[in-house]
């Protein structure tokens, strides 16, 4: 199954987990925009005050690193439901995203360098 194959296909299932319990009502772009801010601000949380050590040790823990996965796939989840919703090929906006990026960081002046483009 290639990359699109798979997006499009955790898309469907989402949509079809949503519908059956008639969710789209609550999912306008603002709601869902809310709703990936929110996760993104969960999975932050649990790293927060922690070394680079203690997040290795993080990734290390089954347990843990099970609560890292699922606020990753919380995120990925209201973004895919926001692309879904609203006709949006992820795919080809990353691509496009992508070629806009390999503009402002060219690798001769990007490459080991933390710097924004603009720096």
């Amino acid at each position: 199954m290639t990359q699109k194959n798979d997006l499009q296909h955790l898309s469907d299932k989402i949509q079809a987990f949503c519908e059956a319990r008639d969710w789209d009502q609550f999912h306008p772009p603002k709601e869902l925009a809310i709703g990936i801010s929110t996760e993104a601000a969960e999975l932050l949380d649990l790293f927060r005050f922690k070394s680079a050590e203690q997040i290795q040790g993080m990734f290390a823990d089954a347990n843990v690193r099970e609560k890292i996965e699922d606020e990753m796939a919380d995120v990925f989840f209201f973004i895919l439901r926001m692309s879904q919703m609203n006709k949006v090929d992820l795919v080809r906006a990353v691509e496009r995203k992508l070629e806009k990026n390999a503009l402002k960081y060219p690798v001769e002046t990007a490459k080991g360098s933390n710097k924004k483009y603009n720096e």
